[in-house]
């Protein structure tokens, strides 16, 4: 994610919040935004699979193909070839 641009956002924590962000940041040599990010990421990547806002695009289209899972990469291929003649 560190080739993307960052968004800013404001927000609040407790005050407590803060001084333990402040000590981690000292002591880690990193900004107390990284810390976020950080934090923010693995609380993200460790959502239940069923809380995961992707999963709502599982199912939305048909292919009709009953091997798209297993041959995606040659339905892909192919279309990339006959998009780029």
């Amino acid at each position: 994610m560190r080739n993307l641009k960052k968004k800013p956002i404001q927000i609040y924590i407790e005050p407590q919040q803060n001084d333990v962000l402040e000590v981690l940041s000292q002591k880690k040599g990193v900004s107390k935004a990284e810390i976020i990010r950080e934090s923010l990421g693995k609380y993200l990547n460790d959502l239940p699979l069923e809380e995961d806002p992707a999963m709502e695009l599982v199912g939305l289209g048909s292919s009709g193909r009953g091997d798209l899972s297993d041959q995606h990469d040659s339905y892909l291929t192919r279309y990339h070839s006959s998009k780029t003649k």
